[in-house]
């Protein structure tokens, strides 16, 4: 082989040796942004299961407050049907 063909190959060596260590460093970088993206899924998720809780328990508020004034309602009607 020559010396020509073996500084080649040297330079198209390191050049994979530099790219490798490249891909590297973006894998670790996307790997941090993935597990911090994962960390906020996690915490939008804890977020919404606490506001469905508090949908769940206003209703159950307002239809409680929603049933006692249709019994006073219909305790204020006169016999007639006339309120």
């Amino acid at each position: 082989m020559s010396l020509e063909k073996l500084e080649a190959l040297e330079v198209r060596v390191r050049k994979l040796v530099d790219l490798l260590v490249e891909l590297r460093k973006d894998k670790t970088q996307l790997e941090k942004q993935l597990q911090k993206a994962q960390e906020d899924l996690d915490k939008q998720k804890a977020l919404l299961h606490v506001l469905e809780e508090e949908r769940t328990n206003i209703r159950s508020r307002i239809e409680k407050v929603l049933d006692e004034l249709e019994i006073l309602d219909l305790g204020n009607e006169s016999p007639g049907g006339v309120s």
